[in-house]
Order: C-alpha cells, then structure tokens, then sequence
C-alpha cells in the first residue's frame, strides 16, 4: 500500500506565492517519478510539472519560469514552489507518483489533493 499525502495549499492573493509538498510512503521499492498535476472547476485534470530520478524535469507552458518542481534525495518528497501566482492557478492540485512496490510490479498513485485559490 502506498500514501501520498500533500500539503502546503491555501488562499493567497494574485501576485503571490505558496509551496506544496508531497511525501510518499508505504510499500515503495523505487519512485520513477513524481509530479504535480491540477484540476480546476469543469475542466480536465492537466499536468503542471513532473522530475524524474533522474532530476530531469518538464513544465507545463502555463508555469513555466513561475512555479519550480524539486524533490528529495531519497525521492519520496516533491516540492511546487508557486511564485508570481494568477487567478488562473485556482485549481485542486494532486500529486503524483510512478513507482515500483517490487522489482516487477509499478503503477502510477495519487494524492488526494490540496486546494490553491487565488484572488484577483
């Protein structure tokens, strides 16, 4: 069994910043990945940023050069930092992970969500 458990939503004002965290636990025998994906009011869930064991990391175009992804050593930890934040960002933002639970077994795991709001 696997948990990932967000933190670090809220309201904050257009103009200003927040930073969520993801910790993973549980049945984990390597993380592949993890990532940040959004989901606003009547629209699809979309990816906003994902970082690789590897370090390797991709934005969505919407955040590029305002939000930044990082992640621990021991990669059960990712980072969003949220800066110069717009109405636009309102959204439920999940975490996710692509990892192995054993040497042959992976899957793709979720978060239950943080909200962010931001007001003009």
């Amino acid at each position: 069994q696997v948990q990932l458990v967000e933190s670090g939503g809220g309201l904050v004002e257009a103009g200003g910043s927040l930073r969520l965290s993801c910790v993973a636990s549980g049945s984990i025998f390597t993380v592949v990945a993890m990532g940040w994906y959004r989901q606003a009011p009547g629209k699809q869930r979309e990816l906003v940023a994902t970082i690789t064991s590897g370090w390797n990391t991709n934005y969505a175009d919407s955040v590029q050069g305002r939000f930044t992804i990082s992640r621990d050593n021991a990669m059960k930890t990712v980072y969003l930092q949220m800066n110069s934040l717009k109405p636009e960002d309102t959204a439920v933002y999940y975490c996710n992970a692509r990892l192995y639970t054993d040497p042959r077994n992976w899957g793709d795991y979720w978060g239950q969500g943080t909200q962010v709001t931001v007001s003009s």
